[in-house]
């Protein structure tokens, strides 16, 4: 086995982000490596994303982890996408699910099918029910199924999961601290950190340093003085407000967003109860504006008393700076409007670990590491962007900002080939895949101007037989699905209240 020179990585805070970092890195090298988190129990954490994605299953399939226990440990719930409410106009929805539509073929997408059944006058059905994810939220229906099953991620507590990762890291060899960080102490000649000091008079020594302290970033940002590109000025939300609900019907199998008039409110419905907040700009309505606009639009009683959270939307010009990583909030903030937050954690440590200086720290390596990150945030914050921007409402003077703002060229040009082509590519770095994109920009109001020229190659009734098959064929796979909440009370009922 290849002796580290490298061995003692110290992970600075705990939550979600301290936890998977703690989970992975374990996994990963075991004994081979001296892991250390500290964590203090007077300091809470931001917990409010309760959302994920996706990749989040990958994660635990590294972890070894059972999707029953972890599921009803978390009080969770299976999400199959998100439904978008009142963002393209007032009373206008739309879904953004996690699958994909119909069938391509090598050349264009599925899209350009349907779009040429639209103009051709051949089928009026609208883009989603060629999607089983799709069909399926609107139907409240889910099974997790081996073969030919659907895409889904979860919606989960943050602070039991933060909890339920903990014993999977000290299980791997990780070792928890009990502590509040007072002081980041430097190399005088190289400037990198040397140790941490901590309110019992402590010092806690590392090679490697994970900065989880949250938007604090008391590693990265106080200490390393690490730069913060400031992102408000494309997305001007500032403030959260978050609270909890009872439960007052079975939960849907999809997350809620519905824009407000200064922001956009969210509803995540866990087993036991339903997280709520409001994202909001500061600059377009107060606090107690945000509280009573929540507040009138919750359903069922309070269970705890709404806080308000402050943040800068942005990045750090490095996330990786001399012997410092940075996960979670320290590294950046882009809002959860499309639950990316844990899988940006996932991502950025497992980023490190297939790049971990196990001789010493190279500069390539940091570099890369820096230029992958930075460019998958890009991609991100661009398709954040887009459900703002490209909008017909106009109703408040916080919309009628966001519609004609001016928007990263990077997207300008995504929006309009897609406008006039019905085409659209997934970079490189892009957590989001072309569907994302067609069903958020068709869902948006983006109406293609036309469509690939491959298509007219099937007569109409060629084309009317492929579309109607496929139609009949996503119809049948989600009637054979039970219900969400009967397949949770069947799979992982969770004992927690």
């Amino acid at each position: 086995m290849k002796e580290l020179a490298l061995k003692k990585v110290v992970i600075a805070g705990g939550g979600t982000a301290g936890w998977i970092s703690a989970a992975l890195l374990a996994k990963s090298f075991g004994k081979s490596i001296d892991l250390t988190l500290i964590e203090s129990d007077a300091i809470p954490t931001v917990g409010v994303g309760e959302a994920t994605i996706p990749p989040i299953i990958n994660l635990h399939k590294v972890l070894e982890l059972s999707e029953k226990e972890f599921m009803a440990r978390v009080n969770g719930t299976f999400k199959l996408g998100i439904s978008f409410e009142n963002w393209r106009d007032v009373g206008k929805n739309y879904v953004h699910s996690f699958g994909f539509a119909g069938k391509s073929n090598w050349a264009a997408g599925f899209q350009h099918f349907w779009l040429a059944g639209q103009k051709r006058g051949i089928d009026a059905t609208e883009y989603g029910n060629y999607c089983a994810e799709h069909l399926a939220c609107r139907k409240e229906k889910f099974a997790v199924m081996p073969k030919n099953g659907v895409n889904y991620a979860y919606h989960l507590d943050a602070g039991l999961y933060a909890k339920f990762l903990r014993e999977v890291s000290e299980k791997f060899g990780a070792t928890r601290k009990e502590g509040k960080i007072t002081g980041v102490n430097l190399h005088p000649d190289t400037g990198y950190i040397e140790s941490l000091s901590l309110e019992s008079g402590e010092t806690v020594e590392g090679d490697i340093f994970i900065d989880c302290s949250g938007f604090r970033g008391l590693l990265i940002g106080d200490a390393l003085k690490t730069e913060y590109e400031d992102w408000s000025h494309w997305l001007p939300c500032n403030s959260a407000i978050a609270v909890q609900t009872e439960t007052v019907r079975p939960p849907l199998p999809y997350t809620r967003s519905i824009a407000r008039e200064f922001g956009w409110q969210w509803r995540i419905p866990l087993q036991s109860r339903v997280g709520n907040g409001l994202v909001f700009s500061s600059d377009y309505g107060s606090d107690e504006d945000a509280k009573q606009l929540l507040v009138k639009n919750l359903e069922g009683k309070l269970l705890n008393d709404p806080r308000v959270i402050k943040f800068t939307t942005g990045t750090r010009k490095q996330h990786w700076t001399k012997n410092c990583v940075a996960v979670g909030l320290s590294s950046g903030f882009l809002e959860p409007l499309e639950s990316t937050s844990i899988h940006l954690i996932q991502k950025s440590i497992t980023r490190f670990i297939q790049l971990f200086p196990y001789d010493g720290i190279k500069q390539s390596e940091v570099d890369e590491f820096n230029r992958q990150t930075r460019e998958e945030v890009q991609n991100i914050r661009d398709f954040i962007i887009l459900h703002y921007h490209v909008t017909d409402r106009e109703d408040t003077p916080f919309w009628r900002y966001c519609k004609y703002m001016d928007v990263p060229e990077s997207l300008t040009h995504r929006i309009r080939l897609f406008r006039e082509t019905g085409k659209v590519f997934k970079k490189e770095m892009d957590l989001f895949a072309e569907e994302s994109w067609v069903q958020v920009m068709l869902g948006q109001g983006v109406t293609p101007e036309t469509y690939h020229p491959v298509v007219d190659s099937m007569t109409d009734d060629a084309l009317r037989d492929f579309l109607m098959e496929l139609k009949q064929s996503t119809e049948q796979k989600v009637e054979r699905l039970p219900a969400h909440h009967e397949f949770i009370d069947y799979y992982c009922k969770s004992k927690v209240m």
